[in-house]
């Protein structure tokens, strides 16, 4: 056991093992279970490479918070697949995925891992809560997700992204050091530095459209030559030299965007998180009758054998 805090994207995880993993896993009644399989073996593999002492499995209770849609109507919005008006929107989500997070949220709970969510809130906010209440252990966030490089810290204790965008078997430990020497940041401030970057560069995939003619690069110029985007805008806004007109009359035009845009990139780290139950990895599985059960009626055999054997009581 290393002593970490191993923090999951869970839905960015189970996403990724239902397009990995081929559409012939399947339960006797016909249901398909590869993402169950895929989200099983991944926290097996987390187990036993990272050998976290504890391990939270944070999820989404809106995938598309209020607060966020209202300051910018256009986030996640081509992702809508039907508007509810009283609650949460619908996402638009694979028919072949969606009865298979209950059978994951039933097998976290009978193996007795912790899961946490937060009314109104992203996965990515309670990841981001969590990570900001642990002030004493190192804490792992795994997720294929670039938005939680924001996460990264030095201090007061050390916060890195296991980034599974390729895979497991391709996984990045990233922290302030690999963040700053891959997009050009300061290293000291390296999390909050790529949430600024971000602001600027946007993301179709969020519906986020950035500050028109910045992109990547140029973002991280400017936010690591002036410190923040706050210092970068008080100084295009004070006429400042050493702001280009051109950039400064890019960021005039974004003014709008720019004033809300960090407040829906920025994680909620005050976001009101609820958790299941107590985080620390079970040395063995809360209801081991329970498993053998999911396992025998979703055929999930080898998924749950390996998560098994990776515990550390096995």
């Amino acid at each position: 056991m290393t002593g970490s805090l191993a923090l999951l994207d869970s839905a960015s995880l189970y996403f990724r093992s239902f397009f990995a993993l081929p559409d012939s896993m399947r339960a006797a009644d016909g249901t398909q279970v590869n993402a169950v399989r895929g989200f099983a073996d991944t926290i097996a593999r987390i187990l036993t490479d990272r050998r976290p002492a504890r391990l939270v499995c944070c999820l989404d209770a809106d995938w598309r918070p209020k607060f966020r849609t209202d300051l910018l109507p256009s986030y996640k919005a081509h992702r809508v697949a039907e508007e509810t008006g009283s609650g949460p929107d619908v996402e638009e989500v694979p028919d072949t995925l969606t009865p298979q997070v209950p059978i994951i949220l039933d097998l976290l709970e009978a193996f007795g891992f912790a899961t946490a969510e937060a009314a109104g809130y992203e996965a990515d906010d309670v990841i981001g809560a969590l990570a900001t209440r642990e002030k004493t252990v190192p804490v792992e966030v795994i997720t294929g997700d670039r938005d939680l490089f924001q996460l990264v810290r030095a201090e007061p204790s050390p916060a890195s992204v296991i980034y599974v965008g390729k895979g497991w078997a391709k996984a990045e430990v990233l922290g302030p050091a690999e963040i700053a020497e891959r997009y050009s940041l300061p290293r000291e401030t390296a999390g909050p530095a790529y949430a600024d970057m971000s602001v600027m560069r946007g993301d179709p995939s969020d519906g986020l459209p950035g500050v028109a003619g910045i992109g990547e690069k140029t973002a991280a110029k400017l936010i690591t030559q002036f410190g923040s985007l706050d210092a970068l805008l008080e100084a295009a806004a004070a006429g400042d030299s050493r702001v280009p007109l051109k950039t400064r009359l890019r960021l005039s035009d974004a003014a709008g965007y720019l004033a809300v845009a960090p407040t829906v990139v920025r994680v909620a780290v005050d976001a009101p998180v609820e958790q299941s139950g107590p985080d620390t990895v079970p040395a063995a599985p809360a209801d081991p009758a329970r498993v053998a059960e999911l396992a025998e009626r979703w055929n999930l055999g080898n998924s749950v054998e390996r998560l098994l054997k990776a515990l550390p009581g096995a």
